[in-house]
This record gives C-alpha cells, structure tokens and sequence, in this order.
C-alpha cells in the first residue's frame, strides 16, 4: 500500500515522501481500515515540523517515533481482530484516532476499535473525516468549559479555520452576539455567515478595543496572557485550544494565579477524542450545522497541504479524498 513516511523533522514539502509498505495486520483489538477521507490538523503541523519542540518529548526527540502521520479519518472496516467487538467487516467508520495512535496519511491504517464511530449514511466521507478534531474542540471549549448560553457575547480568535466555522455555528444556536477575528482574506468569505462584527486582525488588536466578552475562544494564542484579562466580562472565560507553546504555558499559569482572587477563568482546552460527538452528529442530521470543507484535495498533495495549514491559508477544515 500506499503511505506518507518521514524520518526526520523539517519543511512538510521537503521530509514527507509517498512509500511502498506492507498493509499492516490488525492486533486482536484493532481493525484494518480502507481510508477513504483523511484531514490536515495542528497536530500534523507539529509532527512533522518538530515544532513546538514539547512534541518531541512524546513523539521523539531527535527523530520522529513513528513514519506515517495523520489523525482524522474516515473509511470502511475491511479486516478485525479476533477480540473486536464494536465493528464488524464492511462497516463505514470515521473518528479522531489520536488517543490510540497515527497512520490516516496512507491508504490502508490499523487502528483500536474505540478509536472510533459508525459513519451514518446520510454524510460523505470527506464530511465524516472533517467531524471529529474541529467539532470537538469547538464544543468542549464552548459548552463543557464555556458554559455557552443564551444571549452571550463572544469572541472567536481565528474563526476561519475548521474549529471557528464549528464555534460560530454553536454559538448562534443561542443567538449569542458573535464577533471574529482573521486575516482580511478570510473575513471575505466570513461575511455571508452572519457574524456580528469581524475583525481583521492587522488592523486591530481585538485585546485593545474596549469591548468586554463572555467567552474567548482562542484558536491562536498569540498575545501575552495577561491581554485577555481585560477582553473578558465579570465572569468571563478565556479558553485556548492552540498556539505556541509560550503562550499556552503563560495562559495555564495566570489561570491558576487569578482563580485566587478573581471570577475570570483562564483555561487550556486539552482535547478528549470523538467526546460530544453523538450531540454534533444530532445536529448535522437536523441540519442546524453545517460543514465548512477545504478541497477535497488529492492524496498527493498532503506534503503542500501540511504547509498550507501552518501558513494559515485555509479555510474550514483541510479535506483530503483518497483514490478509490
């Protein structure tokens, strides 16, 4: 089969490279999966880059533990293991696999059967495997550590991306007064969507302009800390799904400083794969969610794609179709 293999960090373009390899075997708790849809995450940025540099205490220092990257996935279940349970051959699944490891960047991928969800019949692949990262993050942030409610007013920091177009949708579900922040290109495209206010984010620092929020949803996390103090409400909550490394520790600790003495909350969202999903699948079946789809894109192009999404340049989530 085919699959995307590096064995050193570095440029997407220039350490990524397509191999010939063995379809893998699954272990008695796995399944073996025909990929059909895969996506680009900040996880694969970091992965292959090396960067931040914390990666590399899990994934390896020098060079990279394993050779095939990829978290998201979407495919059919062609083998199991003698142990499985949940699934049996034939059936469409799709998930966020990083909890029990990597490997969608190939064409084949063996994976622990808890890893995943049955695909329901009325979305594609390619919407399937653009779900799970983005609308989990978008929900646990908003709803489990957000409280999101009615009426609320708040502010999504990188509301282009595939976990802004999740957020936003959510948030007007409870008719909240929604602004955004992104690059004067993307705000183009945001327009139709019916943000209340969008900011682009080289004319105006959004921690400066007096305006007070509920809740921040920070998919960038590229001020210091202590700026969105004064962005936040009485009661307000400031929640970072992403950024450098930095900014994520500086948030974490100031978090735990101003609890002592104060109603504003500070948190760093650490992801719990495929949680909340059954509710966002719900909704998507009601059609009060839609999906906001970069490409689809073409296996190939992976090492481009991976680029791609750490310049920014994208728009919703980073979809790649496989050959089938």
């Amino acid at each position: 089969m085919r699959a995307f293999s590096y064995n050193k960090y570095g440029n997407p373009e220039k350490v990524l490279e397509i191999v010939e390899v063995s379809t893998p075997e699954p272990k008695p708790n796995e399944v073996l999966i025909k990929v059909y849809a895969t996506t680009i995450n900040d996880y694969d940025w970091s992965l292959v880059t090396g960067r931040p540099y914390l990666y590399r205490l899990m994934f390896g220092f020098w060079k990279p533990k394993k050779s095939t990257p990829g978290i998201e996935i979407a495919g059919v279940i062609v083998k199991i293991g003698s142990q499985v349970k949940l699934f049996k051959e034939g059936e469409a699944v799709f998930g966020d696999i990083s909890d029990y490891g990597l490997g969608s960047f190939a064409e084949f991928c063996c994976i622990n059967e808890k890893a995943l969800l049955k695909k329901p019949d009325n979305i594609s692949m390619e919407e399937a495997a653009s779900i799970p990262h983005a609308a989990g993050l978008a929900w646990q942030a908003l709803s489990q550590i957000g409280g999101l409610n009615y009426g609320q007013k708040i502010l999504i920091n990188g509301a282009g991306g595939g976990v802004g177009h999740f957020a936003f949708q959510l948030a007007k579900r409870f008719k909240c007064q929604t602004s955004g922040v992104d690059s004067a290109e993307k705000i183009e495209v945001l327009n139709h969507l019916g943000y209340d206010k969008l900011i682009d984010y080289k004319k105006e620092n959004f921690t400066q302009n007096g305006e007070k929020y509920d809740i921040i949803l920070d998919c960038r996390t590229n001020k210091p800390a202590y700026s969105y103090l004064r962005s936040l409400s009485s009661g307000g909550k400031y929640i970072t799904i992403g950024g450098k490394i930095q900014g994520l520790l500086g948030v974490y600790l100031l978090g735990k400083i101003i609890s002592l003495f104060s109603d504003k909350k500070m948190e760093v969202l650490a992801l719990k794969p495929n949680q909340c999903l059954t509710e966002v699948m719900g909704l998507m079946e009601e059609k009060k969610i839609k999906i906001q789809i970069d490409g689809p894109y073409r296996f190939e192009e992976i090492p481009r794609l991976i680029q791609y999404f750490g310049e920014g340049k994208h728009l919703g989530k980073i979809v790649v179709k496989m050959d089938s």
